[in-house]
């Protein structure tokens, strides 16, 4: 058996005034692909958050373990460094940053990533090439004036640059075309294949998980997972949607 990754246990967070997360349970082994699907408004895209240490939201109760420490009240720095990886729906601009020099620095960051500038050069450029990135996106900065699948594409560059124990795939799909999301799915791949990273996908559609092989299928309704099992689930998610799970969290009272 893998060993376990992360471990969240009794987990409760939210913002200031707003409880989101409402007792979460969940696992990942090394290695391992878990899909985390949901209506709009489920609380997907916030779990991934707290996971990351994105202080916006508070933890109110509950525990998040990593290869074995207790990260709960660790920063997103020090999650980053331990080999958490998380993409976001809308990567944010950031103005005067060229792309090279963040790649660079961050990389930098981890020991256990340091090579020469030549080397450097050589890993960026090939990845760049494996994903249809133009080289010359390296010397702008970081996701100003990109499109949204240009922005995806970054990501995937990261990922694969910083090759991460977990990385957190949050609604990696959302708004891209056809060939965008291809090369995406590429990138995912690529981690999979080359990284033997564990996955933890965040989406409310099916498309990107077509040539996934995925280990767990996970449903989130009002903040609470509701179901878990295996990937058949998403076949059955995909024909019949999530009002069967809506209606019996709103059932069991989970929807006040």
């Amino acid at each position: 058996m893998s060993e376990q990754l992360l471990r969240v246990s009794g987990l409760s967070a939210g913002t200031e005034d707003n409880p989101i997360l409402h007792d979460i349970d969940i696992s990942v082994a090394a290695g391992e692909t878990h899909v985390l699907m949901g209506p709009n408004g489920a609380g997907k895209s916030t779990l991934g958050h707290v996971i990351m240490g994105d202080p916006v939201y508070k933890v109110s109760s509950g525990r998040i373990e990593f290869a074995g420490q207790d990260l709960t009240d660790e920063g997103a720095d020090k999650r980053s460094l331990a080999g958490i990886f998380l993409s976001y729906q809308a990567p944010v601009e950031v103005p005067g940053v060229p792309l090279y020099s963040f790649l660079r620095t961050i990389t930098q960051k981890r020991p256990e990533l340091k090579m020469t500038a030549k080397e450097f050069r050589k890993r960026v450029g090939d990845i760049a090439d494996e994903l249809d990135l133009n080289q010359s996106f390296l010397t702008r900065e970081l996701n100003v004036g990109f499109s949204g699948g240009e922005k995806k594409k970054i990501e995937m560059l990261q990922l694969l640059l910083l090759k991460p124990k977990l990385a957190i795939l949050d609604e990696t799909d959302s708004g891209l075309d056809v060939d965008a999301l291809s090369v995406v799915s590429r990138g995912i791949e690529a981690y999979r294949r080359t990284c033997d990273g564990a996955l933890l996908m965040i989406t409310h559609n099916t498309r990107i998980l077509e040539k996934l092989t995925v280990d767990r299928t996970h449903v989130m309704v009002k903040g609470r997972l509701v179901a878990e099992g295996p990937a058949s689930l998403i076949d059955d998610i995909d024909a019949h949607g999530f009002e069967r799970f809506e209606r019996e969290a709103e059932a069991r009272g989970d929807a006040e």
